[in-house]
């Protein structure tokens, strides 16, 4: 049966996203075009003129979490996801909501999550749109009417894996990977038929038992490994990063982090674990292992190489290179041959301790061997650390600058090794003791660390390897970049601002005041000539929920999550800004024993800190523990972590990892650091 709207609007297909540089009206994929420069010729909002860049209109979301998609526009209509994997449509031009499209992803799912309940957007074939799920499903609606058309199951529901990321369509095969490493799965990406989501191949990133492996590149690997990997899953999975280069056929993937994090304990007595970490390049058509480079062999700090993957044709001594470029997690910008995945270039593009370099001939990292924890059993602050000094928020490149725009960040980490670390059946599977690497309550250390956490836009040249201008903020996780053919470079920030740089020297031109932090990419299209520029706001994501005080070093930002588009001359108004929601900080005594309280914290910091904070220092996004009724009811407090009261909400019980005496240990730890808190004068 056809899709209901075939007659009214035409179909995505591979010549329209082959062919979408070309496309001066809509954003077809996610980064714009199948090499992901998210570059857009559209010039009507120029240098000279986007001073008078007013908000056209805006849509709030119903859900208070991250929100971290790229939108498609389509034939006159914006797609987008939002936090809890749900799916909304508007008219472009007006902001009529068309249409929208709930999975009831249910709220026990939060804890597959490792970084919030985000998704980063849709992927368009034929008359369809293609979802990932937080659960695990991928997704096909009717693009005009939302309607289900089918739903398949992608993962096993008994192994934490979940889906944050974007699809990819190629030939009517969505390709689509999932999440999970941080607490221990085995990573894969697939592909699905676009008419039935009937599965064409799986490309597993990590070996299984040896003995099991079936394909060439998995057998290559297992003597990359040692121990017993396989029992937690080995990690690698795909959870963001896709570029495609039709004409040579090929799908380029980013692969994650091992499992768990510490090598020690992944693949005790090292060796490179092939293939987390790496840039893999695949035929597309069937899954086939094309070509691989490893970023960090033997990863033990969470150095994914899922970052934004972009690819471009570059004159590079003398003659044109057809490159991929990445600007890593680790803190370098390489440079491949995309053909054949040979190391053209690297070189660090903010401040790192873990390596001194890359070298060339060989392609691997020069360690710093005082950083290798897995093997001095020591703790060391490595720069950067598992926040990255790039994370998924997308870059972009301007071909006529010639320079890729990073959203960049500084933010070292005290790995500490955990002792005697042992799989946990819920929640993080790391290795690390971040109890152990909690922040003091120590006004100068505090002081110090958050002067040394910071965020910047850099403009690099990818060719001679160099910086040419930055923009400096006061901390991490901003947002992803939009380069266009009007001289601008668009990007939001933690500071709840949406900025435009010029794009030749980072001038900052135009900015507009949005009440919460941004950390999505901004997409530009055009209706009867008129540009639009539209951003997903809505603070969220990992570094608004885990690092605790950190979290707030560009200053306390709620989330306010809604759809936000610009043209020139527009004068709509967002309402009056409210309040930060705070409770006050009224804890009751500290009674526990100190026995009692270190236990809560070892505990506190292996399962709650994620969500609620290190340090049990909360943010606005989630319950702050210190500030919750909950903490001086002993059985009100049981009731939801042993329980599950708040499953719902997405707080499930941890009664399998956790006894009532532990339960009742973390309740008097987070009493204790609430006391310390309203001691420094925390209100």
């Amino acid at each position: 049966m056809p899709d209901a709207h075939a007659a009214a609007t035409r179909p995505v297909d591979g010549e329209a996203l082959i062919s979408a540089a070309d496309d001066r009206t809509d954003w077809l994929t996610h980064g714009r075009t199948y090499d992901e420069q998210r570059f857009s010729p559209l010039d009507r909002i120029n240098t000279g003129n986007v001073k008078n860049l007013g908000l056209a209109w805006f849509a709030d979301l119903d859900t208070a979490r991250g929100q971290e998609a790229t939108p498609l526009v389509i034939d006159g209509a914006v797609y987008i996801t939002t936090a809890w994997s749900k799916v909304k449509a508007y008219e472009a031009v007006s902001g009529k909501l068309l249409w929208e499209y709930d999975p009831k992803v249910p709220g026990e799912a939060g804890v597959l999550a490792c970084c919030d309940v985000v998704n980063r957007g849709l992927a368009a074939w034929d008359h369809r749109l293609y979802l990932g799920t937080l659960d695990g499903r991928l997704i096909a609606l009717d693009r005009e009417t939302g309607r289900l058309i089918w739903s398949k199951l992608t993962v096993e529901r008994s192994k934490p894996y979940g889906i944050t990321g974007a699809p990819r369509v190629i030939d009517g095969r969505v390709i689509i990977g999932n999440a999970g490493a941080e607490m221990g799965v085995r990573g894969y990406v697939a592909a699905y038929d676009s008419k039935d989501g009937k599965e064409l191949w799986r490309f597993y990133t990590v070996p299984d038992r040896p003995g099991t492996n079936a394909t060439p590149h998995l057998r290559r690997a297992e003597a990359s490994w040692k121990g017993a990997w396989w029992t937690l899953g080995g990690g690698g999975t795909v959870w963001d990063s896709m570029a495609y280069d039709p004409k040579l056929d090929l799908l380029y993937v980013g692969v994650g982090n091992g499992s768990p994090w510490n090598q020690a304990y992944r693949s005790p007595g090292g060796g490179d674990n092939l293939y987390i970490c790496s840039i893999i390049a695949l035929k597309p058509r069937t899954g086939e292992y094309v070509w691989h480079y490893q970023t960090t062999p033997g990863d033990t700090w969470d150095f994914d190489a899922t970052q934004h993957i972009i690819l471009a044709d570059l004159e590079i001594g003398g003659r044109v290179r057809r490159v991929l470029m990445q600007a890593s997690k680790n803190g370098f910008f390489y440079v491949l041959d995309r053909v054949t995945g040979q190391l053209i270039s690297a070189a660090n593009y903010v401040a790192v301790n873990w390596a001194k370099g890359i070298d060339v001939q060989s392609g691997r990292p020069i360690e710093n061997p005082d950083a290798r924890i897995d093997r001095t059993g020591k703790p060391y602050v490595v720069v950067p650390g598992p926040g990255g000094a790039h994370s998924w928020q997308p870059m972009a490149y301007d071909p006529r600058t010639g320079l890729v725009y990073i959203p960049a960040q500084e933010a070292g980490f005290p790995y500490v090794p955990e002792a005697h670390w042992q799989e946990a059946a819920q929640g993080f599977n790391t290795g690390i003791d971040f109890a152990a690497a909690a922040m003091p309550a120590d006004p100068k250390v505090r002081a110090g660390v958050m002067a040394a956490t910071k965020g910047a836009l850099i403009a690099w040249d990818p060719i001679a390897q160099q910086e040419r201008w930055r923009v400096a903020f006061k901390g991490p996780w901003n947002g992803g970049v939009l380069a266009t053919g009007g001289g601008l470079v668009f990007q939001g920030n933690a500071a709840k601002e949406f900025v435009a740089y010029d794009a030749v020297s980072g001038a900052k031109l135009w900015s507009s005041s949005v009440q919460t932090g941004i950390t999505a990419a901004p997409v530009t299209y055009s209706i009867k000539g008129e540009q639009y520029v539209a951003v997903l706001a809505g603070w969220g994501g990992v570094w608004a929920l885990a690092p605790g005080i950190l979290s707030e070093v560009a200053g306390s930002v709620r989330n306010a999550s809604r759809l936000l588009v610009f043209r020139l001359g527009a004068r709509a108004q967002l309402p009056p800004e409210p309040p930060v929601p705070l409770r006050p900080l009224d804890p009751p005594a500290t009674t526990g024993t100190p026995g009692q309280i270190a236990e809560g914290a070892r505990q506190y910091g292996r399962f709650c800190g994620g969500c609620h904070g290190d340090a049990a220092y909360g943010s606005t996004v989630l319950p702050d523990l210190r500030r919750s009724a909950l903490i001086g009811d002993g059985k009100a407090w049981a009731s939801v972590v042993h329980d599950g009261a708040l499953r719902d909400r997405g707080m499930v019980s941890f009664a399998n990892v956790l006894n009532p005496q532990q339960i009742e240990a973390v309740r008097h730890y987070v009493i204790k650091r609430a006391n310390e808190d309203k001691a420094l004068g925390d209100k």
